[in-house]
């Protein structure tokens, strides 16, 4: 009988198997087919942006993979700065229509955009915004439009920057875990959440002068924009003066407070259509596959782009976190091709290993005696994030970048406390002095300590060695700017720690001047594996999306964000060089 139903249930696997199979082999064959119909870009076009998906610096898109928007559900912004240098040059294309709620890109990212939208117009194309409801990113963003429209119901945010950060030492003292903390760097303050519950005077001010920093320059992005004075920006901002579409609009912010279907008759206006005549839209994530297959730099020589995004940790990397094997491995690819004349290393990253940081350092200093090797920092590049990317011939950052952080700690967690309240007593056996180094449940020793801080303090020492031959500088100069305090990218150049305020296209340009190029093509590192590719290996990558979905429509955003910042808190091995807190600006 067991037989009979292990043979049953085996056939009806084989057959389920061989369906699902089937099924995806005519999913494959219909999206082949489709693949070269493109899209079709009518005259007086209408480029539509949105921008629902998160976007980050680069996402490894194989252009060719048929499977490609199946799982994938991320914005390259490469892809969008791309999509908007083509539209710029396309006859087809009159302008742009901006429609973005919840904008899902850092700051740096964003003001990326928007100096391509300012580029885009300079040719005397129109960019106009409309909006239920604009964050302040999205009005960042949409502030750089000839003209921005709010739904006469709908609401402005506006108010300035600010921050949150969790304190967790009465959280350690009632429960029994807590973290050992062994640090360098008086601003150095990830750890700080585990040693009080309150914020320090040197983090209080490091945030402060930071958000205060990066707050000045959206101001006067939209003060240019919106011909408002930065004085009377801030004082709309004191007095909440964009609350509402009425205030709004009296405010200056918005030119108007119109229902949706009145945006449209003035776009109508600005392409010469009748009122009742349907709009030629085009979604940028459909133009954005046609515009891929132009190139705006062509060339038989190549600058390579290596995207370094993410925290950083042991390991071959991914899309999703820096290792050492991806980085390296580009590296040495851009070094040994002979096309390959120069090199911009793109860094979006809080940091992380130490160990790994300067494997990385170290393969930019072997590739840079070969060739040019130019840095372009995006929303972050501080700590170890900084670290690699300091030996740069050149280094760029946006004016809002997080970066510096100039620090390393370490932690480790202890439940002594717990297990002696619970009844847990645990015993060690060893062979020598020291080889019982640590342990989870007994109190951590002065020997094992002292170990670890002189960790520390190497570590350190290390780093403000790589900085000091990077800038040009003296240990003591870099210590004084160092401690783990973190810089806007205004700050950092003030203090030398970066070159020139400026995007990746500045920085690309750099590293053409610096290989004598007069024209190239643009060959961009690493490519990653698809999520059809991890589906197929182990169906592991489909598998945690889903779970991640479920979980965070259960529990909401905010508590499975941080639910992540414990997850890759526990990730985390060896001394760290990391961004000294998790900084979520709003």
């Amino acid at each position: 009988m067991n037989f009979l139903r292990n043979l049953l249930a085996s056939i009806l696997g084989s057959l389920m198997a061989f369906g699902i199979l089937m099924g995806m082999f005519f999913i494959f064959i219909a999206l082949v087919s489709n693949a070269d119909d493109g899209v079709v870009v009518k005259r007086n076009s209408i480029l539509e942006f949105g921008f629902m998906a998160p976007v980050k610096d680069y996402t490894g898109k194989d252009e060719t993979d048929p499977f490609l928007g199946l799982w994938n559900n991320e914005i390259g912004l490469d892809e969008i700065l791309h999509a908007i240098k083509i539209a710029k040059e396309d006859p087809n294309i009159e302008g742009i229509s901006l429609t973005t709620n919840f904008l899902q890109a850092g700051i740096a990212q964003t003001r990326e955009i928007r100096e391509a939208l300012l580029d885009f117009k300079s040719t005397g194309k129109f960019v106009y915004a409309y909006s239920d409801f604009y964050t302040q990113k999205d009005y960042y963003l949409a502030s750089v439009a000839d003209e921005v429209y709010l739904n006469p119901v709908g609401t402005l945010d506006f108010k300035g920057l600010s921050t949150e950060i969790l304190y967790f030492k009465d959280l350690q003292e009632k429960t029994g875990v807590k973290m050992e903390v062994i640090r360098h760097g008086k601003y150095k303050s990830a750890v700080e959440p585990f040693l009080s519950n309150t914020m320090s005077a040197e983090n209080r001010l490091q945030i402060q002068e930071l958000i205060s920093s990066i707050w000045n320059v959206i101001v006067d992005d939209i003060s240019t924009s919106r011909s408002i004075t930065p004085e009377n920006l801030n004082v709309i901002a004191d007095t909440l003066g964009g609350r509402t579409p009425k205030y709004a609009l009296a405010s200056g912010l918005v030119d108007g407070n119109l229902h949706f279907d009145q945006y449209e008759d003035l776009l109508r206006e600005k392409v010469y259509f009748e009122k009742d005549e349907p709009l030629n839209y085009i979604k940028f994530e459909d133009y954005a596959f046609t515009a891929n297959r132009k190139k705006v730099h062509t060339g038989t020589d190549k600058i390579a782009v290596i995207y370094a995004l993410g925290e950083i940790f042991y390991g071959e990397g991914s899309k999703d976190y820096i290792g050492q094997g991806l980085i390296v491995d580009a590296l040495r690819k851009a070094k040994d091709n002979e096309n390959i004349k120069a090199i911009v290393l793109r860094v979006d990253s809080p940091g992380g290993s130490a160990l790994v940081s300067d494997i990385i350092w170290r393969e930019m200093e072997l590739t840079k005696e070969e060739k040019p090797v130019v840095v372009s920092f995006g929303n972050v590049a501080a700590s170890g994030g900084y670290y690699i990317g300091v030996g740069g011939d050149k280094i760029f950052a946006e004016p809002t970048t997080i970066t510096g952080s100039i620090g390393v700690f370490g932690t480790i967690p202890n439940v002594n406390e717990l297990a002696g309240n619970i009844g847990i007593n645990a015993e060690q056996v060893g062979t020598n002095k020291n080889s019982v180094d640590y342990s989870l449940f007994e109190p951590m020793s002065n020997t094992f300590r002292n170990t670890i801080e002189e960790g520390i303090e190497d570590t350190y020492q290390t780093f403000l060695e790589r900085v000091a031959a990077g800038r040009n500088m003296s240990i003591e100069q870099v210590d004084a700017l160092a401690q783990g305090r973190v810089w806007s990218g205004v700050d950092a150049q003030a203090n030398g720690l970066v070159d020139e305020l400026g995007n990746l296209d500045d920085a690309i340009a750099a590293a053409a001047e610096l290989a004598g190029l007069d024209s190239y093509g643009i060959r961009k590192y690493p490519k990653y594996k698809s999520d059809f590719e991890r589906f197929m290996e182990d169906l592991g990558g489909v598998k945690s999306k889903i779970g991640e979905e479920a979980i965070k429509e259960q529990i909401g955003a905010e508590a499975y964000q941080l639910l992540s910042e414990f997850k890759q808190f526990s990730k985390q091995k060896g001394i760290q060089a990391k961004m000294p807190f998790s900084l979520n600006i709003k």
